[in-house]
């Protein structure tokens, strides 16, 4: 019988806000709200410390809806986009999405909220296709970006609640 091997092709982050879930169209101090509604979106997708600029945000949050973010390097001409499609949406509760711009290697990233005492739980959670993609991810730095924008995300609500 030849051994099982388990390999990481998984990459999660979770934070948790000092406020309530709320609804999907509800306010901007709402965490699912912020995610879905691209005025609010390009308030805290970049992380500050990146060199980009967020330049065009479409979010057709809804299954089978598409999304497409277009991205400025800050200081030169060049541009990078990220879409894909929603391939699961549970309002105030969970959007999954696909990452395409990579063909096939594309990771499917998850983000649930969870309300729990009147604080809200939010995990992102990122599958991708192949250990070698996960790899390709972590060392081209995409991913270290990820607290620093949920850091925000929480700024926003929070801030926005007046909490």
């Amino acid at each position: 019988m030849m051994p099982m091997v388990f390999v990481k092709i998984a990459m999660e982050k979770c934070a948790v806000f000092r406020c309530p879930r709320a609804g999907w169209g509800g306010t901007t101090g709402d965490a699912a709200c912020a995610r879905t509604r691209p005025e609010l979106f390009k308030r805290w997708w970049v992380p500050k410390a990146a060199p980009i600029t967020l330049l065009s945000c479409e979010l057709d949050v809804q299954v089978g809806g598409r999304y497409r973010l277009v991205f400025g390097v800050n200081g030169s001409d060049q541009q990078a986009e990220f879409f894909g499609r929603y391939i699961d949406v549970v309002p105030n509760t969970r959007i999954v999405w696909t990452n395409e711009e990579g063909g096939e290697d594309g990771a499917i990233s998850t983000v649930t909220f969870e309300e729990k005492d009147g604080q809200t739980r939010v995990v992102v959670h990122d599958l991708y296709p192949s250990k070698e993609a996960l790899d390709e991810a972590i060392t081209s730095g995409s991913t270290e970006g990820m607290p620093e924008q949920l850091e925000q995300l929480e700024e926003l609500v929070v801030g926005e609640r007046g909490v």
